[in-house]
């Protein structure tokens, strides 16, 4: 992997995450002061839109990154960090879904079992992948 992508991917998934993680705090563990408030916090509509316009960025540069460093490693049988790293590679495809149909869901309970499927697989590939990071990290070089 080149470090250029290694920089886009870096920034991209830390990114995506930060305005996340953001965003789900401002909506679920803030509350407004006036009841008739759509918002919990006033920059939590500008969270979720940063979260959805950054989020494909992040998946184009997974996509980049799949190509030659994901695939060759789990084909070829590297087991530096493999444990870790395929975990985060896997949960790429129910987190894509699960952030996808959360945005286009108009059932109610749809929305919702969307989005507990979106926490726990991001929460999961956000683990991993800094688990993959820092198995990577005492490696020698």
């Amino acid at each position: 992997m080149s470090r250029l992508q290694l920089a886009w991917l870096q920034l991209s998934l830390a990114l995506t995450a930060l305005t996340g993680i953001v965003f789900a705090a401002m909506k679920y563990l803030l509350e407004s002061k006036d009841e008739f408030a759509v918002v919990n916090h006033p920059w939590q509509p500008f969270m979720l839109s940063a979260h959805v316009v950054i989020a494909p960025i992040a998946l184009f540069v997974l996509g980049w990154t799949f190509s030659n460093h994901m695939l060759p490693k789990h084909r070829f049988g590297d087991d530096t960090g493999r444990r870790s790293g395929t975990s985060a590679m896997w949960l790429i495809v129910p987190m894509t879904l699960s952030g996808y149909l959360l945005q286009v869901s108009v059932d109610e309970m749809l929305r919702q079992a969307m989005a507990i499927a979106h926490w726990i697989s991001s929460g999961l590939f956000i683990v991993a992948y800094v688990v993959h990071l820092l198995k990577r990290s005492d490696q020698p070089v």
